[in-house]
């Protein structure tokens, strides 16, 4: 687990026992939350009255976008028509905290995961629920399972955060799923040209078979023109017209078979074009995944090649883009952070790094944003709350930022290029949720 999201649940995530935690005190909306669920421990939880730093996880992994684009066209504030996914996400985390929003997105859920949720009320102890989870992490079937266990009126505080820990672990795996991507391109072209190639040759076979099927059908006619001849010709010897019958029977069974040839060429054609299809799903998927990558990549090469060049220390769109100017950096990784330090300052600007609120306090932000010119910040390593607070404040004061996908140097440089080549900073041009982002 990365350190933002440690930090969420050890400080803010509301599972562990004891005092209120400080951000209880300071959103009054937790405190009702927290009553609600004392007056109603003997039945299940509903959305709003879960600590608001796990709404993103249960919403994300357990309902829908269609689903939940519904919910937010009727409780939320934005067009939820024309908004994108993350836009739709962001809204229904905010009304998550609502009475009408946090109702209508608890029955969507116990709807959509009923048979889960009644397989899970069987539990009777913290020991059996935990028995569950890990059956369903083994089965891979999750997003029930995290619901049925959140909403449980056994469930623990450790349970909870144990859960959230697993499903938050689970998001990591796509990233390591990327460079699988990368592999599979090749095999998925080689094989949609195979596909093709042989749908290609069902089909050209098709059309022998339904022509040797017609010239069969014709010589059937002939045969029993022919046999009908014959039996009106007394003065023909018998055995001329048992020959042409046996042979008669023979062309009828050589011709059944070729039809049943036919029916199973037809069957492997639509069978062929299916698969086709899927692929080139799958291949146009893989292709948009590498276009991203490969503007990464471009950054990180242009660097390289900088670097490369006695006469340069960093490349020259690059020194365009950041030099004389302070870039804020909020969040990230410890292994890539200083490395994307040197970047900035070998370009001739000035780095200021805020953790986020690791150690760095959340206050601070405003007072690190003073003077900065572009500020960033990688979303998988920033929680919802800091990401929120800093887009208000960039927007307050007029300030560029730049969401980056990963913590990497290369996705870095390649949102600073990109950067530099508009002829206008970016703007948001969506509502933030003024409490996760």
């Amino acid at each position: 687990m990365s350190a933002p999201f440690a930090l969420n649940l050890s400080r803010s995530s509301g599972f562990a026992t004891g005092p209120v935690p400080n951000v209880y005190r300071q959103v009054a909306c937790c405190e009702d939350d927290a009553a609600e669920i004392d007056a109603e421990s003997r039945g299940r939880s509903r959305v709003q009255q879960l600590n608001p730093h796990v709404h993103c996880s249960v919403i994300g992994t357990c309902l829908s976008t269609a689903e939940l684009r519904k919910i937010v066209a009727k409780h939320g504030h934005i067009d939820a028509a024309r908004a994108s996914d993350v836009e739709i996400h962001h809204e229904g985390v905010s009304i998550a905290s609502q009475t009408a929003g946090g109702k209508a997105l608890s029955k969507a859920l116990d709807k959509r995961h009923e048979a889960v949720i009644r397989s899970f009320e069987k539990a009777k102890d913290a020991d059996a629920l935990e028995a569950l989870w890990q059956q369903a992490l083994q089965g891979g079937a999750i997003a029930g399972a995290y619901w049925a266990l959140m909403s449980h009126r056994h469930v623990t505080a450790e349970l909870r955060q144990r859960a959230f820990g697993d499903v938050h672990m689970l998001s990591h795996l796509v990233g390591a799923a990327n460079r699988a991507d990368i592999r599979r391109l090749a095999t998925l072209e080689q094989e949609c040209a195979d596909w093709r190639e042989q749908s290609e040759r069902l089909q050209a076979r098709i059309a022998e078979l339904l022509q040797e099927n017609q010239q069969l059908r014709l010589d059937v006619e002939g045969l029993k023109m022919e046999s009908s001849v014959a039996r009106v010709r007394p003065a023909e010897p018998p055995g001329d017209v048992e020959s042409l019958q046996r042979e008669l029977s023979v062309e009828r069974q050589f011709s059944a078979l070729q039809m049943q040839r036919c029916d199973t060429a037809e069957q492997q054609q639509a069978a062929s074009a299916a698969s086709e299809e899927r692929l080139r799903a799958e291949l146009e998927g893989a292709r948009r995944h590498i276009d991203m990558l490969g503007r990464e990549l471009h950054g990180a090469e242009a660097h390289l090649q900088a670097l490369a060049a006695p006469e340069h220390d960093t490349s020259e769109s690059l020194r365009l883009a950041i030099q004389g100017r302070r870039v804020l950096y909020v969040g990230g990784r410890p292994s890539s952070t200083p490395a994307i330090r040197k970047l900035v300052t070998d370009s001739g600007g000035e780095f200021v790094h805020h953790d986020g609120g690791l150690e760095d306090r959340k206050g601070l932000l405003a007072s690190a944003l003073a003077g900065a010119h572009l500020v960033a910040f990688p979303v998988d390593c920033v929680d919802h709350d800091s990401a929120g607070n800093l887009k208000r404040l960039c927007t307050r004061h007029e300030v560029p930022f730049l969401p980056l996908r990963t913590a990497s140097v290369t996705c870095f440089a390649a949102a600073l290029l990109a950067h530099a080549e508009e002829q206008e900073p970016a703007r948001p041009t969506f509502r933030m949720c003024l409490r996760h982002g």
